[in-house]
Parts: structure tokens; C-alpha cells; sequence
């Protein structure tokens, strides 16, 4: 899997917000759909993510795992 779609990068980050509410930390990686995003890989995501909504104004159709 190189890249998620919007529903599961949605998916993806609800679980990380989840377990930081519960733990008070991020977890050391994610998974989607049996396949590990590890902790550097999902922040960078996230930020990508971030940076196109704001200069792009909507939300990416996918998202690459890794840039």
C-alpha cells in the first residue's frame, strides 16, 4: 500500500487522536488495513495533509504514505 484514501487516512487519524487521549501519548504507529504506518510516517502525513488544505482550500482524494 502506497497511499490511503481519504476515508481511511480520516479512519487512520481518529484511531491516533483516540490513543492519545487515552495513553497521553501518540502510539509508535498506526494501522490501516493490516499495514504498519509508523509514527514518523502518519506525523508527516498529517502535516502534508494539513499544508495542502490550507493552500489548496478542500481535501486531497488520497494521501501518500510516504512524500
Amino acid at each position: 500500500m502506497e497511499r490511503l484514501t481519504l476515508e481511511q487516512y480520516r479512519e487512520m487519524v481518529s484511531e491516533i487522536i483516540e490513543f492519545k487521549n487515552l495513553y497521553g501519548s501518540l502510539p509508535k504507529y498506526a494501522l490501516v488495513d493490516g499495514k504498519k504506518i509508523h509514527k514518523e510516517h502518519y506525523i508527516d502525513m498529517i502535516e502534508r495533509v494539513n499544508k495542502f488544505v490550507l493552500e489548496m482550500g478542500r481535501n486531497p482524494r488520497t494521501v501518500d504514505i510516504r512524500s
